[in-house]
């Protein structure tokens, strides 16, 4: 009976002990269900932000492309613009020297009439002395004739 006494003791701290390990068991499962819940919402927010980040890296790309295309755009108009404002130097300067030019041929053309000018003015100026001087001395022998005739008649 003494064992019987034991082993029924032992029995019931092994029940004790067997609830008491079941308790814990059913608070681990709790714990261990939490936890996966918790892991899962995490992995829920991970896909979440998996998916924003692959959403952002894409339009970071996009606007990167944007921005070289934008930058090649702008590029090539400056370089346009740089032709065209060459080209249009170029312009200015053939313009620029055929103005020179045609200036140079004026004041050529000017000093030349200026010559001619001052060569006809002396012509004219000589003929119009020696025009003078004819008519002096036409004028000296008019009056040499009335003279004459005055002491003739």
């Amino acid at each position: 009976q003494d064992e019987k006494k034991q082993l029924t003791l032992k029995v019931e701290e092994l029940e004790r002990k067997l609830e008491s390990t079941s308790a814990q068991n059913i608070e681990f499962l709790q714990v261990i269900a939490k936890r996966e819940e918790s892991i899962h919402q995490c992995q829920l927010r991970l896909e979440e932000k998996s998916r924003e980040c692959s959403s952002l890296a894409r339009q970071l790309e996009m606007a990167i492309e944007d921005a070289k295309r934008q930058v090649e755009q702008a590029r090539e108009r400056a370089v346009s613009r740089e032709r065209a404002a060459q080209s249009k130097v170029l312009d200015l300067e053939t313009q620029l020297s055929r103005h020179k030019t045609e200036l140079n041929q004026l004041h050529r053309s000017k000093e030349d009439a200026e010559r001619r000018f001052e060569s006809r003015l002396q012509d004219l100026r000589d003929r119009l002395e020696q025009s003078e001087s004819t008519n002096r001395s036409m004028q000296n022998y008019v009056q040499f004739l009335k003279s004459s005739y005055d002491n003739v008649f």
